[in-house]
Parts: C-alpha cells; structure tokens; sequence
C-alpha cells in the first residue's frame, strides 16, 4: 500500500470515530434528555438541555432539509479533495485534522438530517443565552475558525499553491 492510500484510510476512521462519539453524544440525549429532564452541569452556566434543531445555527434556515443536506454533500467532496491533494508533509497536519473534524461534523448532523428530520442539540451556554448545540456543530464551529486562522497566519501563499490558490498577476506581470 501507498503512503497516501494509508493516510486517507487513517483519515476514513478518524472521521469515523468522530462520527460515532457524535452519535453517541444523541443517543445519550435522546435517551436522558428528551423528556424535558435537564441536566446542569455547572449551575447557571452550562446545562444539557434537549432540542430539535431544523435549522442550522441559532435556529436560522428552518425546515430547509434539503438545503442542508446538498450544502453538506459539497462541503464533503471539497473536504474530502483537499484531504486527498494535500501532501503528505509535516507542515500540512494542522490542515488535515481540522478537515477531518469539519468532515465529521458536517457528516454527524447531516445523519440527523437525514435519519430523524431535525438534529439533536443539547449542550447549553445558559451563563450567556447561547444557543442549544451539539458535539458535531464544535467540530464544524471550532475548527472553522482555527483554519481560517492556520490559512491567514500560518500558512504561505506556496504553501497553498497546492491547492490551486494562486495571487493573481498584475497587467505588468508582477504578483
């Protein structure tokens, strides 16, 4: 077996434990928490607290499955492009893990959608009235803003060059 072909299959199951700690995380709140029980774990600040989340963060979008669904489906290939493009180099890990958990999590509400109609929230801010979540939005979320981060701070334009991203030249042929 190749290099990269043992590198996308460990990356297959990261994605797959993800996964299951997600839907385990549900399963839990739908067995513990559905019938309006609520469990606070630091008092006045965080909370398990079970809600039928059909639209995406902060309640936006309602109803709108099929949006959902095909949104999530191009954000995998992209994901899952990237995954395979990237080279197998030390300074591209950062990169991989953060699209494996953005993988996971955009797979874990998409079972949600998919399966039940809605996704399963239960993890609540109640210090600060933030909006019911779930494990697989603080992959999504969390790792978001850390590779927007890695992208503006960390990584170089060659870096990404990989990618297709290039500076565009100047009439004069400067970049």
């Amino acid at each position: 077996m190749t290099k990269k072909l043992i590198r996308m299959i460990a990356e297959l199951l990261c994605i797959g434990v993800f996964i299951l700690a997600d839907q385990i995380t549900k399963i839990w709140a739908v067995d513990t928490l559905k019938e309006g029980r609520v469990i606070e774990l630091i008092p006045g600040v965080l909370q398990f607290n079970y809600l039928e989340n059909q639209g995406a963060a902060f309640g936006i979008l309602q109803n709108q499955q099929t949006f959902f669904v095909i949104a999530g489906a191009v954000i995998l290939v992209l994901v899952m492009y990237v995954l395979f493009v990237t080279p197998h180099e030390r300074k591209y890990r950062i990169l991989n893990v953060l699209l494996i958990m953005i993988a996971s999590g955009a797979i874990g509400n998409m079972i949600d959608r998919v399966n039940l109609g809605y996704v399963v929230d239960f993890i609540y801010v109640s210090a600060i009235n933030f909006p019911i979540f779930n494990v697989a939005d603080c992959y999504v979320t969390v790792s978001t803003i850390l590779l927007a981060l890695v992208i503006l701070f960390y990584y170089q334009e060659e870096d990404l060059a990989v990618f297709g991203f290039k500076k565009k030249e100047n009439q004069d042929g400067t970049k």
